[in-house]
């Protein structure tokens, strides 16, 4: 007979170790930002207002998470008056204390009148920001167009608490809103389902109608300009690139979305925009809700750019609607957004397609493991952060990778794709907003599937769900990625071909790369690498279709293509 506990739980009580804070404490309810943005002097001014609830006894101090570039200017609390009386404000005594070296602690004693069970209250924090990790000033020789300056921010993993105080976990979410100033001429966009604009004021009002977690809160203001691409979605770009964007994307994000709908139900965030940044954006896409921020050095290839806006619009359930609750377990978020993100490229480009990208990703996956070792404790899904880790430098290929190989590995014991898309269907529709641990996903997987339950596939020989979870090493099985041979077959041959003693040049030149995708060059040329040092002979043999985008040149982009999304 089956265990009754499905599998080892590694989180028996969820703690956040790369948080300082006591989010355990709170209930955050909604919190606001008043902003001014200072592109003389690369400073945001203003205030944050948290609206709070306790919900355990005898707290005595509200703990956020701060940044040592975050200067607290002030701290003060609205108190309800008595017996109707006018709300007091009480100024609040704070200290601030050392935590690890991507942030502190901003520690705000509560008098007793604040403190009141399940009663709301009402905390006004005064700040500015100078140079933390999460707030990039560009300056205008740093933009694509080179003639205005541009600031983003970047708040994933742990960033945004040098943005905001806050409670920097995704186990917190809440609705937030935002009001920005800026001079003439700057647009402003957030990651907000609402906004406005008062030209005469030169004010920005957001709104955040929908829970996310902090580091899911962005901003970018610059010389902007929009090009709306279909019902909900619209393209905002720097002048010199909006066309190259548009032209790029055409009509395709709608079709996506229509694509992820019927497999994973509504898409609950109402718009979906996408932001192209200058290419010191430091990653090559991120997930923030409502607005895609994307690097411009992208748009060099439009199957790259594909993969990443469809995943991208993938996070809009796995990640954004249903969120990891720790750092530690990212392939809740990263791998089932893969997998998603591969079934939408399958109903929309056909199999084949999106089992040779799968392929290109499986062989970096195989290259790093090769890299790192077999018992290299960061290719465990269920990763273990020692205090003080930044949980941003264990970003890696396992997280997407082993965990997409874990998700298709639960698909394929349900013996029917289409039955696990309802699977994830009503997973999201059960966990929509809020934060999960892996045992909430394979509890409900096996709730869903009792007879997968009532014949132990979690401790099935060999593929043992907690020897998924807390394995080091390679993923356990992939899947069957033999629909793409029509693609990958002649990758592999040209190599082949390519990386002997004495290549025939004759043979070489019969292969026709002008058809090729991106994906099948850059799996060639990867796999030509992974022979090096390669022979003498291979030397000046330069086929005459080949030819490299100037994507593969630039630093981040190559960083980006064989790391994350």
């Amino acid at each position: 007979p089956c265990s009754s506990k499905t599998f080892p739980l590694a989180h028996c009580r969820l703690v956040d170790v790369a948080s300082a804070s006591n989010f355990h404490s709170f209930k955050l309810r909604h919190f606001h930002l008043d902003l001014h943005l200072n592109f003389a002097v690369k400073r945001i001014t203003g205030w944050q207002v948290l609206e709070l609830t306790p919900v355990q006894p005898g707290v005595q101090s509200l703990i956020l998470d701060t940044h040592p570039s975050l200067l607290i200017h002030s701290v003060d609390c609205k108190v309800p008056g008595a017996s109707g009386a006018p709300d007091v404000f009480l100024s609040l005594t704070y200290r601030i204390e050392p935590f690890t070296d991507y942030g502190s602690s901003l520690n705000i004693s509560l008098p007793a009148a604040v403190i009141r069970p399940h009663r709301a209250f009402r905390v006004t924090i005064r700040y500015t920001t100078t140079d933390g990790p999460a707030i990039w000033w560009l300056d205008a020789e740093l933009t694509c167009g080179q003639t205005r300056p541009l600031v983003f921010t970047q708040g994933h993993s742990v960033c945004n608490r040098s943005f905001f105080p806050c409670f920097d976990t995704p186990a917190v979410k809440s609705t937030y809103s935002a009001t920005v100033r800026v001079p003439e001429g700057v647009t402003v966009l957030m990651s907000a389902s609402r906004s406005a604009y008062s030209k005469q004021d030169r004010v920005f009002q957001f709104s955040m109608e929908y829970p996310v977690p902090a580091y899911l809160v962005a901003l970018v203001a610059g010389d902007l300009q929009h090009a709306d691409i279909g019902p909900r979605s619209r393209v905002w770009a720097e002048p010199c690139i909006l066309t190259c964007a548009v032209s790029k994307l055409g009509g395709s994000v709608e079709r996506w979305l229509n694509v992820a709908e019927g497999l994973f139900g509504p898409y609950v965030w109402g718009r979906y925009d996408i932001v192209f940044l200058p290419p010191s954006f430091p990653i090559v896409a991120m997930e923030n809700p409502c607005l895609t921020f994307i690097i411009s050095s992208i748009l060099e290839s439009q199957e790259f750019l594909l993969i990443d806006v469809i995943h991208e619009i993938a996070h809009g359930w796995f990640g954004n609607a249903v969120t990891n609750a720790t750092w530690e377990e990212m392939w809740l978020s990263e791998g089932l957004a893969t997998y998603a993100q591969r079934r939408i490229t399958t109903e929309a480009y056909g199999e084949a397609f999106t089992c040779l990208e799968t392929v290109f990703r499986l062989d970096a996956l195989h290259r790093q493991m090769r890299l790192l070792g077999d018992n290299n404790p960061v290719s465990k899904l269920q990763a273990k952060f020692e205090p003080g880790v930044n949980p941003s430098s264990l970003m890696n290929l396992f997280t997407y990778e082993k965990g997409f190989c874990f998700v298709s590995y639960l698909s394929q014991l349900c013996g029917d794709i289409k039955r696990f898309d309802s699977f994830l269907r009503a997973y999201i529709e059960k966990f929509r907003f809020s934060s999960v641990i892996a045992q909430d996903l394979l509890d409900f997987f096996l709730g869903f599937f009792p007879e997968l339950k009532e014949s132990c596939v979690a401790q099935r020989e060999g593929l043992e769900f907690e020897r998924w979870l807390n394995g080091c090493g390679p993923p356990l099985c992939e899947p069957d990625l033999s629909a793409g041979r029509a693609l990958t077959g002649p990758v592999q041959h040209l190599c082949d071909h390519w990386g002997v003693d004495a290549p025939d040049p004759q043979v070489i030149s019969t292969f026709d790369l002008s058809s090729w995708s991106t994906f099948q060059t850059v799996l060639f040329l990867d796999r030509l690498l992974d022979r090096s040092p390669l022979s003498q002979g291979i030397k000046g043999i330069v086929h005459p279709k080949m030819k490299i985008s100037p994507l593969f040149t630039h630093p981040k982009a190559i960083l980006g293509i064989h790391s994350f999304f």
